[in-house]
């Protein structure tokens, strides 16, 4: 591909720069941003600074939000002895779709990966700790994701809840090794929901 003019490369880079995104991807991106009128590629730039400004971390379950304390976590309707602890904001979202799960989460912002240099200490371990040491918890739902990382933070935060007199739980059934919560369709995360497990 030819050079590209450099404010339009600045603006690849920067896309480029997201989990996910490859370059052809970025390009693609850069492109319809610059065919955009100006009043909409301002509109889009104001958007992410507003989503950057105005969102930050619930106090209670970790997750994003636009308040101290999320919607979920100040909801009198939703049942506040069930967590079910999550790698990330996007897990949650997807659990929200089903419509079936009355509890609250723990947001753990990621798993442990030694190979990326992940461990314990930076994840939301501690402050779940809290919550169960501290709030009338009967149940912890784990629904890390099925991946190597995922399994490997679900046994850790199992042992370290066994002291406390509540059920451990690990949703089991419906999701393939390898799958993101993310990307699961309604029907496979209610499955994985209902059919969890001890661990």
């Amino acid at each position: 591909m030819e050079t590209l003019l450099k404010p339009l490369q600045d603006l690849v880079d920067k896309f480029r720069s997201l989990e996910g995104v490859g370059k052809k991807s970025a390009t693609r991106m850069a492109f319809s941003i610059l065919n955009m009128s100006e009043e909409n590629a301002r509109a889009f730039a104001d958007a992410i600074i507003a989503a950057k400004t105005n969102i930050g971390i619930c106090s209670v379950c970790q997750n994003i939000s636009d308040s101290e304390i999320c919607d979920i976590c100040s909801s009198s309707t939703r049942d506040h002895s069930i967590v079910c602890v999550v790698e990330d904001p996007q897990s949650v979202m997807a659990l929200e779709k089903v419509k079936e799960y009355t509890g609250v989460y723990h947001v753990l912002n990621g798993t442990i990966s030694p190979m990326k240099g992940i461990g314990p200490d930076m994840l939301t371990i501690k402050e779940l700790l809290k919550r169960v040491e501290n709030e009338n918890i009967s149940e912890v739902i784990i629904a890390t994701n099925p991946t190597v990382e995922g399994e490997a933070t679900a046994m850790y935060i199992s042992r370290l809840l066994k002291p406390f007199d509540i059920k451990v739980t690990r949703i089991a059934n419906g999701l393939p090794v390898g799958a993101d919560l993310e990307y699961a369709d309604e029907i496979t995360l209610f499955r994985a929901i209902q059919g969890r497990r001890d661990i």
